[in-house]
């Protein structure tokens, strides 16, 4: 049987990193980028949308075209920008909110209505701050804090219709753009495990 599965912010970082998993398991991967020109895993069928735009959903579930209903959805895409309480940014928030809130929700529903036999899975990529904050990034800190109210919420409202809604938050995985090596490594010993 084929397993379709959509990945959000399937071109670089973890998104890929899943999305590649994806495929070498043998699943069809529609790859969500943001641009026509970004690049996606090879063997992923390409899906181009802005998710702050409220009809996101649509262009991501046009992808699909003749293929399975999705069994796998995975909200990875998220935008990280700076600010705090002292430079806070109404712009970012509400930026943050529309990308990193509004579109998984809307991408939820969508899934939950397009069907697709058996189990199906919805799994938010939180963030290991939450177990932790502190205010640097505060809005997006804020824009997960509220996608992890919505993991809960809608793990209730959808598990009638087969659905589970589930949420990783990975602590320290990948280096940021523009952190040394040297830095990467020190920030391990913020991780329990000692390691990334």
């Amino acid at each position: 049987m084929k397993r379709t599965a959509i990945v959000t912010g399937a071109g670089k970082r973890i998104g890929r990193a899943i999305a590649e998993a994806l495929i070498a398991d043998g699943w069809t991967v529609v790859a969500h980028v943001r641009r026509e020109t970004d690049p996606v895993p090879e063997g992923a069928i390409r899906a181009v949308a802005e998710l702050s735009e409220p009809d996101c959903a649509k262009g991501i579930f046009a992808a699909l075209g003749g293929l399975p209903p999705p069994i796998l959805l995975v909200n990875n895409a998220a935008r990280f920008a700076e600010d705090s309480a002292a430079n806070f940014s109404p712009e970012e928030f509400e930026a943050h909110m529309a990308s990193n809130v509004q579109a998984p929700v809307l991408l939820t529903e969508a899934f939950v209505e397009c069907g697709g036999e058996g189990d199906r899975l919805v799994v938010n990529l939180l963030d290991s701050k939450l177990a932790a904050p502190n205010p640097d990034y505060l809005s997006y800190t804020l824009s997960k804090m509220a996608l992890a109210g919505f993991t809960e919420l809608a793990a209730q409202a959808y598990a009638d219709r087969g659905v589970r809604v589930n949420g990783i938050a990975p602590a320290l995985m990948l280096r940021s753009p523009g952190q040394s090596e040297e830095n990467f490594r020190a920030m391990h010993r913020h991780n329990p495990l000692g390691r990334g």
